[in-house]
């Protein structure tokens, strides 16, 4: 298992009209979408165009913590950082920020697929780097 010290990528988030639920706030099924879209972007950004074409990512697992609801006006920002990776599996926190305040908290797992066979495939020490840089 590789797991050190790694860099926080942040994403903005913009809230739509459609993710506010009847209670007035984002509802919770849309934080799981932000999260797919923070990590999606996190691995476009930090990994070469030909391991993008190679390797997917399927989520395994998702932790939620809400903390305090967000609402339309809210400016907010996902921060996600890789905590480690295990053969074919990553994990990764999501933090969902409102000006200081964490109003959410996702602890995540992925498995990485080979795009062609759509299989597990493990993760090699050169894309974990990329995650978790030494």
């Amino acid at each position: 298992m590789i797991t050190s010290a790694a860099p926080t990528f942040e994403h903005p988030i913009s809230i739509t009209p459609s993710d506010i639920d009847d209670m007035g706030h984002v509802n919770n099924a849309v934080y799981l979408r932000w999260v797919q879209e923070t990590v999606v972007d996190y691995w476009q950004h930090i990994s070469p165009v030909d391991a993008q074409e190679e390797l997917l990512w399927v989520a395994l697992k998702h932790e939620i913590t809400y903390r305090v609801p967000l609402f339309l006006d809210d400016k907010v920002d996902a921060l996600v950082t890789a905590t480690g990776t295990r053969g074919s599996r990553a994990s990764f926190s999501t933090n969902f920020r409102r000006g200081e305040d964490i109003a959410t908290e996702v602890r995540s797992s992925w498995c990485c697929i080979d795009a062609v066979t759509r299989r597990p495939r493990r993760i090699t020490h050169d894309i974990a780097r990329r995650f978790l840089p030494s």
